[in-house]
């Protein structure tokens, strides 16, 4: 039995104790973590549970599933954590077959090696750091997700073309064993078989590098491949296409390392089937001639050109024990696969997951408020926290953020549009990731866009490898394509796509806007389908609203600039000029209604143009959008929008609707409307007081009418069902109507007028006490309307005791000049109360209803007190005294 075996048995043997009796639970799961041995989503199931017991049980669940490897791991960090616990079960140390038989020579160079790894691998250099900059990889590494399987054609097609939600959901559908750890990729398979080469593929700004620097720091820092390798060594394809002459595989390995050619030689001899070489970026190695004739090379000593010596080494000719880990491309994949010697195992690098995605938010800005506002921004954009998964653009995407925030900007104002994202991913890949490609960027570019638009017409997002060479060349080459092979029957088939929809949505609006000026006029009057004598807005296929809207986002100012400055990129003039006039001749015939709302307003919001967005919601009295609920990313539109303009008439959102945090994102821009009117799905006394505090402050506003959810009403926690209020230069007239379960005596509306002067100064704090059924606190509350002018109440049944705090209210309240009072039904005990009542001179009292002569307590059951209260009554009350007018009303059974 092999020492993890052993271990492994050991913890197996002994769970139940362990169970009880760990207490440093959490430093060694954090070191298992830290060792990528642990996922970030089993990490904060184990951190969220209570007790010790609960975090080892859920700690075993992962033990178990990664093998021996893993639990000789834990064995490990059990002898660190607990070594009292250790010694009282009997356990003993190990340590590694290469520390038990190294001379003291070999234990010193790779001491030495281990130490440098450290020093040189536990920095980044980010894409914009400055000469002596960079930040630590602990800052930056979070676990991509790594699938240990090929996908077909239709689960490629799935992840191609979901976004957000739908896209986490697919990718939580492929099975869990398919996913694969650090710590496990060279695990035994299926069927016992250990592999010899892994393929670690992964599309440009995946991750690759990054994960192969987080090995090789793991390594040297014994969190990692401990038991497994003697020593590691890291190659990078682009720096061997920078050798010269001929070269023995020690004399490259010496030219990427601090160690000698005759330490390499003698550490390899020492150990050759624990070695582990990891190739980065072998579509990037430059093959002069076809491997299958390369000349043999069969020692670590023989010199050949540099590429033959790595091709004798991957094809297993040289040190055939030892181990291969190698990163690729999706378009070299093919040519490795054929290369590579066996068993192989291929694994791919899926970018992050949700939870990945997070995680790297907080190392980035560690700082959890900037966290928070971050993340929230970028997830409210589907397709954002779509591209985030490609952990170049998170790191983009926090770097544009964290401008911000070191300048004082706030990001809930917006931060950029989605546009600027795409060019900035595009900028990063043709810097960083097109050397040694033939094509001019301008080609490069037009050619993706002819292959984008072809795909969008045709509805693909896979294209045939004949069509793809037609229009571009060295599609293997190229960093913006995926390649895929596919079974077909007893053969394969190569296909390509661009790393998501989006981005072919993005190449195609980018080849319309670059295209020489008659060309580019042309395309973008057929998009815009304004070729034709009849104008017919609606004319383009709805696949082609996301084109749309990036064609918008390019005519931006800041992005012509960048396209300009970067790649000597040109939009012609014509083109801002047709899309520009196409969205004004839509606007001002009437089209901004209805589910094309959003739509405009994205369009609006990604040409980020504060001007022309003015001019054109000239042209809006009315915003209604009808698209359902209202997203976080249509509500930064709306509040861009929004803000441009002084002064808009209406905004109605009933078919789309809003819950107060989308609300609460739009509310800045609100006072500039005369007229609101709201869905509410979640509505809380708390945000009503937000809400009408912000609301009433304003001068333009001329109404508001808030209404429930008839759905979630009952998950409201607010007093209030609708409110309508209405301002006129000099008065305002506020409608509240409140939550009635039964019809026990309670009040279900109540009707203010008073002067808008003092609008300002009511305490809507106490809105909550309008369920409260306590005519005290009411009282209290109509307190605050200062200079209260007229008081409506809408009513269930009117008692004696409620009768008698309505007389009060108009002797507390001397500015009331007119009482009605609405009931259902009122007790003939209240109608002798009235007749013995006045009013203060100036107010008048109105109250009407059904006369029921059942006491008030049983007044309960609408049914019965309908058979006996069929007269229905108006009572006049004035200082002068009190009237009634009697009317008999036929009920529905007579």
């Amino acid at each position: 039995m092999d020492q993890d075996s052993e271990c492994a048995r050991l913890v197996d043997e002994h769970w139940a104790t362990l169970v009880q009796r760990v207490k440093m639970v959490m430093p060694i799961v954090d070191e298992l973590r830290s060792g990528g041995m642990l996922e970030w989503e089993p990490y904060c199931k184990i951190r969220a549970a209570d007790t010790n017991q609960k975090k080892m049980r859920e700690l075993y669940e992962v033990l178990h599933s990664g093998g021996d490897k893993v639990k000789s791991a834990f064995y490990s960090q059990l002898e660190m954590q607990e070594p009292c616990l250790f010694r009282d079960l009997g356990f003993t140390g190990h340590h590694t077959h290469f520390e038990k038989t190294q001379t003291p020579e070999i234990s010193s160079v790779i001491l030495k090696y281990k130490k440098q790894i450290c020093n040189e691998y536990q920095y980044v250099t980010e894409y914009n750091s400055l000469p002596g900059e960079y930040v630590l990889l602990s800052e930056r590494y979070t676990q991509p997700l790594i699938l240990q399987t090929h996908r077909d054609q239709q689960e490629r097609q799935e992840e191609l073309c979901s976004s957000g939600e739908r896209f986490q959901q697919v990718l939580r559908s492929r099975n869990s064993h398919e996913f694969s750890y650090l710590n496990s990729l060279f695990n035994p398979g299926d069927h016992r078989i250990s592999p010899s080469a892994i393929i670690l593929q992964g599309n440009s700004g995946n991750g690759k590098t990054l994960t192969v620097q987080k090995i090789m720091l793991d390594w040297a820092s014994d969190d990692l491949y401990k038991e497994q390798f003697d020593i590691v060594f890291h190659l990078k394809c682009k720096e061997i296409n920078c050798i010269s002459g001929k070269k023995s595989l020690v004399e490259i390995l010496s030219n990427s390392c601090s160690l000698t050619s005759d330490q390499i030689s003698q550490t390899i001899q020492h150990s050759t089937e624990k070695v582990l070489f990891i190739i980065d970026g072998f579509d990037e190695l430059r093959l002069t001639q076809d491997f299958y004739h390369m000349p043999t090379n069969t020692d670590v000593l023989q010199k050949a050109p540099p590429e033959v010596t790595l091709c004798a080494l991957l094809r297993g000719r040289i040190l055939p024990e030892s181990f291969l880990l190698v990163t690729t491309r999706s378009t070299a994949t093919d040519t490795l696969g054929k290369l590579l010697k066996g068993p192989q195992r291929f694994t791919e690098i899926m970018g992050f997951s949700e939870m990945g995605v997070e995680e790297y938010f907080q190392k980035f800005f560690q700082n959890e408020e900037l966290f928070k506002k971050a993340y929230e921004y970028v997830k409210a954009n589907e397709t954002l926290i779509t591209a985030c998964s490609i952990p170049v653009i998170c790191w983009i995407i926090c770097t544009t953020i964290k401008e911000r925030f070191e300048v004082g900007a706030d990001v809930t104002s917006g931060l950029e549009t989605t546009t600027s994202i795409y060019i900035d991913f595009v900028s990063t890949l043709l810097e960083h990731h097109c050397q040694g490609l033939c094509q001019s960027v301008p080609s490069l570019l037009r050619s993706l866009g002819q292959l984008a638009e072809r795909g969008m017409l045709e509805e693909q997002v896979l294209f045939d490898e004949e069509s793809v060479n037609e229009m571009v060349s060295d599609p293997a080459g190229n960093p913006f394509l995926c390649k895929f092979l596919f079974k077909r029957r007893i053969s394969q088939e190569t296909m390509f796509s661009f790393m998501h929809r989006s981005f072919q949505e993005f190449f195609t609006a980018l080849y319309y806007v670059l295209l020489e000026e008659e060309e580019s006029q042309r395309k973008v009057r057929e998009l815009l389908s304004m070729d034709s004598d009849e104008y017919r807005p609606n004319l383009y296929p709805p696949r082609f609203a996301a084109v749309v809207q990036f064609a918008f986002g390019l005519l931006n100012k800041d992005v012509r600039r960048t396209l300009r400055k970067k790649h000597g990129l040109v939009v012609h003039p014509n083109a801002q000029t047709h899309l520009q006039e196409w969205i004004l001749k839509e606007l001002r015939n009437g089209y901004p209604f209805g589910d094309r709302t959003l739509f405009w307003l994205h369009c609006l919001y990604e040409l980020h143009e504060a001007d022309f967005v003015k001019e054109a919601m000239k042209a809006w009295n009315k915003i209604n959008p009808s698209d359902g609920l209202l997203r976080r990313i249509d509500c930064w539109a709306l509040l861009y929008c929004s803000q441009c303009c002084h002064s808009m008439n209406e905004l109605y959102i009933t078919d789309s609707a809003l819950t107060c945090k989308t609300l609460s994102m739009i509310l800045p821009a609100l006072p500039n409307f005369k007229n609101l009117t709201f869905h509410l799905v979640d509505l809380s006394d708390s945000f009503l007081v937000e809400l009408m505090c912000a609301l009433v402050r304003g001068q333009t506003l001329s109404s508001l009418s808030l209404s429930p959810d008839r759905f979630t009403r009952g998950c409201w926690s607010c007093s209030v069902s609708s409110l309508d209020l209405s301002l006129s230069e000099e008065i305002c007239s506020i409608c509240i109507s409140t939550f009635c379960e039964d019809a026990a005596p309670s009040f279900l509306t109540l009707s203010l007028t008073l002067p808008r002067s003092v609008l300002i100064s009511i305490d809507w704090a106490n809105v909550q006490i309008l369920h409260q059924r306590n005519l005290d606190a009411l009282m209290h509350f109509l307190s605050s309307f200062s200079e209260l002018k007229k008081l409506k109440l809408k009513i269930g049944c009117l008692t004696k005791k409620c009768a008698l705090w309505t007389l009060q209210i108009i002797q507390n309240l001397p500015s009331i000049t007119e009482v009605l009072v609405d009931a259902d039904f009122l007790l003939e005990e209240v109608i002798k109360v009235l007749q013995r009542s006045y009013t203060r001179p100036a107010c008048i009292m109105g109250v009407h209803g059904f006369i029921c002569n059942k006491q008030s307590q049983k007044c309960t059951d609408p049914n019965d007190w309908h058979r006996r209260c069929n007269q229905k009554v108006t009572v006049h009350l004035k200082s002068q005294g009190f009237s009634m007018k009697n009317e008999r009303t036929p009920l529905f059974w007579d």
